[in-house]
C-alpha cells in the first residue's frame, strides 16, 4: 500500500531526471553543430535504426550540412563528411583531433592500453614510435620483408592449385596467408595450412568483426552501458575477444621461455627486451599489458585489412571480367610466366596498380573511419566543442566524393588513370585513413595487395559459381566495416 503511494511521487523523480537529461542534451547541442533532436537517453536511435548507420549518416549530412551531431544513446557524436572536412580533420588540424576515439566494443576489453585504441596520447606516441621502428627493423619496408610476401604468395597459389578447378570459398585461404605475414612479424613463424591454432585464430577475427558491424553491435556502441547486461549476440563479441587475447598471452610466453636479449626475432622479442630494460621507470609504457593489446591490435587490424580487401578483390575481378583480362595482359607484358611478380613491377603496371586502389576506393573497408576524439577544447567553423568530444571522420565520404572522383559510385580503375593510361595519384584515396594515424602498415598492405593480386592473376582465370547478374558486390553487412557476402568460385589455371 505505501508502494502504491509512493508511485507519483517516483513517477516525478523519474519525470524530471529524463527532464534534466533531455535540457542536458539541449544545452551542449546548442554549443555544437546541427542535427537532428535527441530523445532522453535513446538520444538518435530512431533517426538511425531504418537502415544501417552509414547510410543514416549520410542521410543525415544531407540535410544537415557536412559536419553536424548525432547522438549515440547519450554521447555526442561529431560526423564529418565530404574530403575538405575530413581533411581538415585528419591533417589540416590533425593534432586537435589526434585522440582516439569511443570504441566501446573493444573499449571493454582493451580498457585505453595499447596503440591503436589508447586515447592516452602519451601512450600512443611512445608505443607507437616504438612499433614503427621495432616493425621497420624485422622487414616492414624492406627486401626481406617482400622475400616473406612472395614466399607466402607462392603457397596460397599452391594451395589454390590443389584445389583442382573446384568451387571453393577462396576467404578461407587468403585468411591465411594473410595472417601468416603478421605471424612472422609478430611472433617470428607462419603456421602451415592445415594448422588448427590458426585456422581458429582467424575465425575469431571475423566473428568479431562481423558481430561489431553488425545491428547487434551497433546498437551495443549505442548503448554499451546498458547492452553489456542484455542477452544477445553482440555478447559475443567479449568472449571472442577474450579467446584472442588468451591465445596473443600464449604466444608471448612461448617467446618469453626462448627469449635471447641478443637476438630479437620479432616484434614480441623486442617489446619484451623493452619492458626489462625499462622495469625501474614507474611511468614506462613498456609493460605487459601493453604488450599484449598492442600485439593484438596490431595482429587483428592487418589481417583484416589485407584478407578482406583481397577477397573482395576477387568478387570485383569476377563482376567485371574484362578488368580481368587487362590485367592478365599487363602481367605477361612486364612479367610473364618465367618469374615472380615483384613489388618493383607495380612502376611499369599503371593499371593493375589503378584497379588496386579503385578496389580499395570501392569497397570502402572502413566507411565511418576510425573514431577521433578532441584533445582540447576547441573551436571548429564557428562551433565550440568540447575536450574529449569523439568525432567520425567518414571515410566513405571521402572515398565517393563527386569532387574527387569522376566514377565516384561505380568500380572504375579510371578513377586513378590519367588520360594516357598512366597511373595517377588522388590526395582523397584515404582507406587507410591519412595524417598522424595513419594505418602503421599501410606499406605493408600496399605491399601484399599488389604481389597476391599480381600472383593469383599470373596463374588463374577466375570462374564465379553463378552468372555476372548474380554476383552480389553489396556489402553482407556495413557499419565499422563494410564485409562482402559469401560467395564461392574455381581457380582455373592458365
Amino acid at each position: 500500500m505505501h508502494f502504491l503511494e509512493d508511485v507519483p511521487l517516483l513517477t516525478m523523480v523519474m519525470f524530471c531526471l529524463l527532464l534534466f537529461i533531455s535540457l542536458k542534451h539541449f544545452w551542449r547541442k546548442a554549443k555544437l553543430p546541427p542535427g537532428p533532436t535527441p530523445l532522453p537517453i535513446l538520444g538518435n536511435y530512431l533517426q538511425l535504426s531504418k537502415a544501417d548507420i552509414v547510410t543514416s549518416l549520410l542521410k543525415l549530412s544531407e540535410k544537415y550540412g557536412e559536419v553536424f551531431t548525432v547522438y549515440l544513446g547519450s554521447r555526442p557524436v561529431i560526423v564529418v563528411t565530404g574530403y575538405k572536412a575530413v581533411k581538415e580533420i585528419l591533417i589540416d588540424r590533425g593534432d586537435d583531433f589526434l585522440a582516439r576515439g569511443d570504441i566501446p566494443s573493444f573499449d571493454y576489453l582493451f580498457k585505453n592500453y595499447g596503440m591503436a585504441i589508447t586515447s592516452d596520447m602519451r601512450r600512443w606516441r611512445e608505443l607507437r614510435r616504438f612499433s614503427l621502428s621495432t616493425m621497420k627493423s624485422f622487414g616492414m619496408g624492406k627486401t626481406s620483408l617482400e622475400d616473406r610476401v612472395e614466399e607466402e604468395a607462392r603457397c596460397l597459389v599452391t594451395e589454390f592449385k590443389k584445389t583442382k578447378e573446384s568451387m571453393v570459398e577462396p576467404q578461407q585461404y587468403i585468411d591465411k596467408a594473410a595472417s601468416n605475414v603478421l605471424f612472422a612479424i609478430m611472433f617470428g613463424k607462419r603456421h602451415d595450412y592445415d594448422d588448427g591454432e590458426l585456422l581458429k585464430v582467424i575465425s575469431l577475427m571475423h566473428k568479431i568483426l562481423f558481430l561489431i558491424s553488425s545491428r547487434w553491435g551497433q546498437v551495443n556502441e549505442m548503448f554499451h552501458w546498458f547492452m553489456r547486461f542484455v542477452p544477445g549476440k553482440h555478447q559475443k563479441i567479449f568472449i571472442y575477444m577474450e579467446e584472442l587475447l588468451h591465445f596473443v598471452k600464449k604466444r608471448v610466453e612461448i617467446n618469453k621461455k626462448t627469449l635471447d636479449k641478443n637476438n630479437p626475432r620479432d616484434y614480441v622479442d623486442a617489446f619484451l627486451i623493452k619492458i626489462e630494460k625499462e622495469n625501474t621507470n614507474p611511468k614506462t609504457e613498456f609493460h605487459m599489458t601493453n604488450l599484449l593489446c598492442s600485439t593484438m591490435q596490431i595482429y587483428f587490424a592487418g589481417v583484416e585489412n589485407v584478407s578482406t580487401t583481397l577477397t573482395y578483390a576477387l568478387l570485383l575481378f569476377m563482376k567485371h571480367p574484362d578488368v580481368i583480362a587487362k590485367i592478365h595482359k599487363e602481367i605477361d607484358k612486364v612479367i610473364g610466366q618465367d618469374r615472380y611478380p615483384k613489388i618493383q613491377d607495380r612502376n611499369q603496371m599503371p593499371f593493375t596498380d589503378a584497379v588496386i586502389h579503385e578496389v580499395q576506393r570501392f569497397i570502402d573497408l572502413l566507411p565511418m573511419g576510425v573514431p577521433r576524439r578532441t584533445t582540447a577544447d576547441i573551436t571548429y567553423r564557428g562551433y565550440s566543442i568540447p575536450k574529449h568530444t569523439n568525432v567520425f571522420p567518414m571515410f566513405c565520404s571521402v572515398l565517393k566524393d563527386p569532387s574527387c572522383f569522376p566514377y565516384p559510385n561505380e568500380f572504375n580503375p579510371k578513377n586513378f588513370l590519367d588520360e594516357n593510361g598512366e597511373f595517377k595519384k588522388n590526395d582523397a584515396f584515404i582507406p587507410l585513413s591519412a595524417g598522424k594515424r595513419i594505418c602503421l602498415g599501410e606499406s605493408l598492405v600496399r605491399m601484399e595487395l599488389f604481389i597476391f593480386v599480381t600472383s593469383i592473376l599470373q596463374n588463374f582465370n577466375l570462374n564465379p559459381s553463378v552468372t555476372l547478374e548474380e554476383l552480389d558486390i553489396t556489402p553482407d553487412v556495413s557499419g565499422m566495416a563494410n564485409l562482402p557476402k559469401f560467395f564461392t568460385m574455381a581457380f582455373i589455371p592458365r
